[in-house]
């Protein structure tokens, strides 16, 4: 998740000569922006997209490319919704805070309104969901009691725009990571008046996201690791990192709010190491600190990449260990060494990605969030809506490919024939599963039987795959 972080362009307030904020418009219609917010619904602001429709559905044919062609909200599939079955999230960060910088390049573009410039954005492309880093919507002040009015004040802007609407944020987060206090991390640094600041950073950041009608929380350390383990005392700083999960979780029970706290697991960059690489390293950190009932995972499909997975391979981990909450939608280029985030477009790795999604009943109160910016290049604000409008089709299209996949039957019975000696009936795979026989038992077993390398069937990957192009 990167933040470009940039002057608040959500409020409507003007500045005056004391550098406090009024809450009246410009007298000459002008648009002038400060730290603060003034009046809450910014009525002179205007349209932000002008020119641009609300998209919807033309079907597989069209040529239009501000239209659906394979999103189509409301339409059964597999018995829900396609807007049940992807609940799309538009990513704050990137899509009102990006400034088009990369690791090679200055900003690109500049930011605008952008609390307002997302509802309208969310109307138009049909969305109601969202996703945040408190210091997204709000800028860091000169002290922790500052940064929290700051972010009251947005807060209260996206309410007055949430009224008559069903936009709501999928979830929240807190911004651990790009401030110098948290150089070494914030539950992690060695400083622990870091991890009080951080905890307090994250109450603040639960609060607002519980007010808003959040239904759940995403932690993604970006910090949290180490560069060298020569000065690292790594027990205590996954100590201290199961410490400060546990009180989110107890905070957020003491207040009430039945939300869905989620891990986001990354290898690395920024930190050398972070410490939760990977789905099956995350898991096995919240099974040793007694969390696994605590927390649940957002895969982000890049960071499967960069760890050395696919999105795919992550997402089954998450699934068979009960703990897939929430997909940021995303990929990278495989000639680009770092976390690109760019719009999942390839049908193929959608299908598979929906595969799993379909296999686990859907995402409950998580969503698809696209986690994903333009190219530095693309400057143009249409481009904003181009980038989504591919992302969701990509999805639906895999919704669809998918669902008719396994509706067909082929690929199933392929995986059920090539494990049916484990439910063989009077067979020794039953038997093992029970937990029945022990080394003894299987010993006698194999010395009575033929050697089993003539009665090895084919993996028939090939027919899979075929199976599965036959649906794309």
């Amino acid at each position: 998740m990167g933040a470009a972080l940039l002057l608040l362009a959500a409020s409507g307030a003007v500045a005056t000569e004391d550098g406090k904020c009024s809450a009246e418009p410009p007298a000459d219609g002008s648009k002038a922006d400060c730290g603060c917010s003034g009046d809450f619904k910014g009525e002179w602001y205007g349209e932000f997209f002008p020119g641009i429709p609300k998209i919807k559905y033309e079907g597989p044919k069209s040529t239009n490319p501000l239209a659906f062609r394979y999103y189509n909200a409301e339409e059964v599939i597999s018995g829900k919704t396609m807007k049940d079955w992807l609940r799309f999230s538009v990513a704050f960060w990137h899509t009102f805070r990006g400034d088009g910088g990369d690791p090679f390049g200055s900003a690109t573009k500049r930011a605008f309104r952008a609390m307002h410039a997302n509802f309208e954005f969310m109307d138009k492309l049909g969305v109601d969901l969202w996703c945040f880093h408190d210091r997204d919507i709000a800028p860091e002040g000169d002290s922790l009691e500052e940064s929290n009015r700051n972010l009251d004040q947005v807060v209260e802007v996206a309410l007055e725009l949430q009224k008559g609407t069903r936009i709501r944020p999928l979830w929240g987060t807190a911004q651990l990571f790009k401030h110098p206090r948290y150089m070494h991390g914030a539950a992690t640094s060695p400083n622990a008046t870091v991890f009080a600041y951080a905890a307090a950073q994250v109450k603040k950041a639960m609060d607002v996201t519980q007010l808003l009608g959040g239904q759940n929380y995403v932690f993604w350390g970006g910090r949290e690791g180490y560069q060298s383990l020569l000065n690292t005392d790594m027990a205590l700083e996954l100590d201290n990192l199961a410490r400060f999960m546990r009180l989110a979780s107890e905070y957020k029970k003491q207040v009430g709010w039945d939300a869905t706290l989620l891990l986001e697991p990354k290898p690395q960059e920024p930190t050398k190491h972070q410490y939760d690489w990977d789905v099956a390293t995350t898991v096995s950190f919240l099974r040793k600190y007694g969390l696994e009932k605590e927390f649940k995972i957002n895969v982000e499909c890049n960071h499967a990449t960069l760890s050395g997975h696919s999105c795919e391979h992550e997402l089954e981990t998450a699934r068979i260990n009960g703990v897939l909450g929430n997909i940021d939608a995303n990929t990278g280029d495989p000639q680009t060494g770092w976390d690109t985030d760019q719009f999942l477009v390839d049908p193929r790795e959608a299908t598979l990605i929906m595969l799993a999604v379909i296999r686990n009943g859907g995402l409950g109160t998580g969503g698809f969030n696209f986690d994903a910016k333009l190219r530095r290049e693309s400057t143009a604000l249409v481009d904003l809506f181009y980038g989504h409008i591919s992302g969701m089709d990509a999805l639906a299209r895999g919704l669809r490919n998918a669902a008719a996949l396994l509706d067909a039957g082929a690929l199933t019975k392929l995986r059920e024939e090539r494990y049916a000696s484990w439910g063989a009936k009077g067979g020794i795979g039953p038997k093992i599963i029970a937990g029945k026989v022990g080394f003894d038992d299987l010993e006698k077993f194999a010395l009575s039987h033929p050697d089993p390398a003539d009665d090895v069937g084919s993996g028939s990957q090939e027919l899979a795959e075929i199976l599965l192009d036959m649906h794309l």
